[in-house]
């Protein structure tokens, strides 16, 4: 059922992260429920709002690196591309960075 993806172990990851962020806000909206407010981002967002623009950004933040891997490891000469969990680790920060500033 799975074997059209590359279920590597940091991809498993990530996805498993998503989908506890998604539960985890789902039982915190019910207990209490969100307000807007304004942070850095140009808009009033509720805690939804932020998870989403998060989650976009860690999505294209992985896409990017995944992306541009070859080319750091020709730059940097390395001999095998930069491990995966570079972006995992930076996207996941910057998630709770938006969650909690944005």
């Amino acid at each position: 059922m799975f074997e059209w993806m590359a279920w590597t172990t940091p991809v498993a990851v990530f996805f498993g992260c998503i989908g506890l962020m998604l539960g985890g806000m789902t039982v915190w909206e019910i207990k209490s429920p969100t307000a807007l407010r304004r942070g850095f981002l140009p808009i009033e967002t509720t805690r939804g709002d932020r998870l989403f623009i998060g989650l976009l950004a860690a999505a294209y933040i992985n896409l990017a690196f995944v992306g541009l891997s070859g080319w750091m490891s020709e730059w940097l000469a390395l001999e095998t591309d930069p491990s995966i969990w570079i972006s995992f680790v930076a996207s996941m920060g910057l998630l709770a960075f938006i969650m909690r500033k944005g």
